[in-house]
């Protein structure tokens, strides 16, 4: 994946705010060009951007998918008061991030009007 696109995904996620988190997919749709199983391979390599908020990207169930730090990224989401059902997911309405604003999408080099375009 080219340097651009993983810096629009960083520079989404880091958008998120504690207590809220997105899908692979709903970070997907704001960059054109980009999927869903990319935005993971960017979170998945996201260790030396430290300042990073990754924990925050879970998969569309609502569920944290198996990974080495599934357990490090159930911890800092309920640390952030995010919390499962006995299904091991969350609840989109409570916890779901609504996105970024036009301004912020607009500052990313981002059209708003093409976000979640085919």
């Amino acid at each position: 994946m080219d340097k651009r696109k993983t810096e629009r995904i960083d520079a989404l996620v880091r958008l998120v705010p504690s207590g809220k988190v997105a899908s692979y997919g709903q970070i997907a749709g704001y960059i054109p060009g980009v999927t869903p199983r990319m935005v993971g391979y960017a979170m998945a390599g996201s260790g030396a951007r430290s300042d990073l908020p990754w924990h925050r990207i879970l998969n569309a169930k609502g569920s944290i998918s198996g990974h080495a730090g599934a357990a490090e990224q159930r911890r800092l989401l309920e640390e952030e008061g995010v919390r499962f059902n006995n299904r091991e997911r969350l609840d989109w309405a409570l916890y779901g991030w609504s996105g970024p604003d036009h301004i912020s999408l607009l500052e990313l080099g981002l059209d708003p009007e093409d976000a979640f375009g085919d």
